[in-house]
């Protein structure tokens, strides 16, 4: 359905996005994970657009939307602050844009037809049918909570039956219960409509709950592409290892190899690693750290894989689990808390990432 080829846009002379290219098939949910200020908004800008490319195409249907003006484009924007019509109630903000598609098909002076406008009532019941907002046809878009306000602001979208649906960090505003919710609604709405749709965000949660496929955008490029499980289990990437919490990324120098294992010498002392890439000796690689699964700290640590010994320096509860931060900068949970100043020894698992 939309294709985008090769896409560069600068931002006061640096480069923003370099050579972005990507598919959104029907029905499809894909979700562009990266770190505030990576160019996400920016592409979904362009997408709609509100903002142009430097270069590259965007394509849906095979064809060009580069002289085509946003509201010919027939695709749906949700935004992080909603943008609803304050003056308007929730009825006329839903039927916001049907209006403008029937005014654009009829003269401006005759305005809509009997036959529009009964058609127009029963499009704005089933959408809010669809967001669970039945009977707030004529409420006040200031009387609604932030989550109802977005699921206004998702119902106005999709009423004029979009050719494609973009999500621009919607949740952002809201505390995590009200998110979830919202979430899985919207997760619900899409697979019903089979509306394909770009959903950007910095949060992996939401990208895991929401996405059919997860892009990384990272530095202007998009470094992986891939199903939540494909990513998750080969994030291919220490960025990507980071921003998916997976675990503790550190750096290393290869030593010697036997194999298909490496030596690898770290801070934390020196790891046997299997690794499929290709390497020389003294090259500097990325490991991703995880800890082996129910790990017992102290004397007789269990646990397959490499063992550390380090020094406790902070322990902080998260709800049914401990975190605790290691001399280095290290962070592991457990289930018990280690004393602070404690030296603990827990086992890890080592991947290398490239």
């Amino acid at each position: 359905m939309l294709e985008i080829r090769d896409l560069f846009k600068s931002y006061e002379n640096k480069p923003l996005l370099r050579g972005i290219s990507f598919s959104v098939s029907q029905g499809e949910t894909i979700c562009l994970l990266g770190a505030s200020g990576s160019g996400k908004s920016t592409l979904l800008r362009m997408i709609a657009g509100l903002e142009f490319p430097e270069s590259g195409q965007i394509l849906f249907n095979k064809i060009d939307l580069a002289q085509t003006p946003p509201h010919a484009r027939d695709f749906g924007l949700v935004f992080q602050d909603y943008g609803l019509f304050p003056h308007l109630n929730i009825f006329d903000n839903i039927a916001f844009g049907l209006k403008m598609k029937a005014l654009e098909s009829s003269s401006l002076l005759l305005g809509m037809s009997r036959q529009q406008a009964v058609g127009l009532q029963s499009r704005v019941a089933e959408m809010l049918e669809l967001v669970n907002l039945q009977g707030f046809e004529k409420r006040k878009v200031t009387d609604l909570s932030g989550g109802e306000q977005q699921r206004v602001a998702l119902a106005r979208a999709l009423a004029p039956s979009p050719r494609l649906l973009m999500f621009d960090e919607p949740l952002g505003a809201l505390d995590k219960s009200l998110k979830e919710d919202l979430l899985n609604q919207i997760r619900a709405i899409l697979h019903k409509t089979k509306i394909p749709a770009i959903y950007v965000t910095h949060d992996q949660d939401e990208a895991f709950t929401i996405a059919d496929r997860i892009l990384f955008l990272h530095d202007g490029e998009i470094i992986r592409d891939g199903m939540p499980d494909e990513v998750w289990t080969n994030p291919k990437s220490a960025w990507a290892a980071r921003m998916l919490g997976m675990g503790n990324v550190i750096e290393g120098r290869m030593q010697k190899a036997e194999g298909r294992r490496w030596k690898v010498k770290t801070s934390f002392g020196v790891f046997n690693v299997k690794c499929e890439h290709k390497h020389s000796v003294d090259e500097k690689v990325s490991l991703l750290l995880k800890q082996s699964p129910s790990p017992v700290f102290g004397r007789g640590a269990r646990g397959e894989g490499d063992e550390i010994k380090l020094k406790v320096e902070d322990v902080l509860f998260k709800q049914d689990q401990l975190q605790v931060k290691l001399r280095g900068g290290l962070v592991i949970h457990l289930k018990e808390a280690p004393k602070v100043g404690q030296i603990i020894r827990v086992k890890v698992q080592v991947e290398c990432l490239a």
